[in-house]
C-alpha cells in the first residue's frame, strides 16, 4: 500500500562519501547510495510525517565512468584551479521503495494516513518530481517517471553476484533516529552492497554492519499550523 517505483535518468552521475566532498578532485562511487536514492525519492515527495525507505535498485545500464576537467576558485585568491572530476556516465536505475510513519514525530499522528501519502507520492512520479531531481549532485541532473520494478532489459541481468566492499550507506539524523545511540546527533552508515543480476537489495539502517557518530544535533522543528 505504502510502495512506490521509479526509473531515474540522467546524464552523468556522482555518488560519494561526504568525507570525499570537501574540496579537490572527486570520484564517483561505482552505483548510488541508499543516501542519493533516498534524497531522489525525498525530491518527489516528502513532508516530516513520513520516513522513505529504500528497498532496492536496480542498475539497467552498463556502469561506465568518464573524467572531466573542472575550474575551481581558489581560495584566498583571484586565481582559478583545475580539478578532475570523474562521473558516472549514462545513469538508468529502477528504484522500488516504501514510507513509514515517523516516530519520532508523534505531533504529526494526524497525519498519518497511509492512503493520502500514497497518493500523491504516485502522482508526484508521474509529474517528475515535486523538487528537482540530482543524480547525488547538483550538476547532475536527473529525471523520473513511473515504471514497473523488473520490467525491461538490463545490463546485468544474468551476471549473478558482483560484491563492491564496503561502501556509504547514507547518514541518520536525529529526527529518523532509530536506537538510543542515534538520538540528538548525526551517525554515518556503512555496509557491503552486492549485486545479484543486476539489483541490489540495501540493509535498513539499523542493519548496517558499521556506524561512525559524527557530531551532536537536535531534532529539526518545524511550525505546526492549526486547520481551520
Amino acid at each position: 500500500m505504502n510502495g512506490i517505483e521509479f526509473e531515474v535518468t540522467g546524464r552523468k552521475g556522482l555518488f560519494t562519501c561526504p568525507e570525499f566532498k570537501v574540496g579537490g578532485e572527486k570520484c564517483t562511487l561505482q552505483i548510488p547510495t541508499y543516501e542519493a536514492l533516498k534524497g531522489i525519492t525525498k525530491s518527489i515527495y516528502w513532508k516530516p510525517t513520513i520516513t522513505w525507505v529504500i528497498d532496492a535498485v536496480r542498475v539497467m545500464n552498463p556502469i561506465r565512468m568518464e573524467s572531466t576537467g573542472i575550474i575551481l576558485p581558489k581560495m584566498k585568491s583571484n586565481k582559478n584551479d583545475i580539478a578532475i572530476y570523474t562521473y558516472l556516465k549514462d545513469c538508468r536505475y529502477q528504484v522500488k521503495a516504501h514510507f513509514i510513519f515517523n516516530k519520532n514525530r508523534p505531533e504529526y499522528k494526524n497525519d498519518w494516513n497511509e492512503t493520502k501519502h500514497q497518493e500523491i507520492a504516485e502522482r508526484m512520479i508521474a509529474k517528475g518530481g515535486r523538487q528537482d531531481i540530482f543524480l547525488g549532485t547538483r550538476e547532475c541532473q536527473g529525471y523520473v517517471k513511473p515504471c514497473k520494478f523488473g520490467e525491461g532489459k538490463g545490463f546485468y541481468d544474468d551476471f549473478s553476484e558482483l560484491p563492491f566492499g564496503l561502501m556509504y550507506h547514507g547518514m541518520t539524523y536525529p529526527d529518523e533516529a532509530y536506537s538510543k545511540e542515534t538520538r540528538r546527533c548525526v551517525t554515518m552508515r556503512m555496509w557491503q552492497p552486492i549485486m545479484r543480476n543486476g539489483i541490489i537489495e540495501f540493509a535498513k539502517p539499523k542493519d548496517c554492519i558499521l556506524t561512525k557518530r559524527i557530531c551532536d544535533m537536535q531534532p529539526k522543528k518545524f511550525e505546526l499550523k492549526e486547520e481551520h
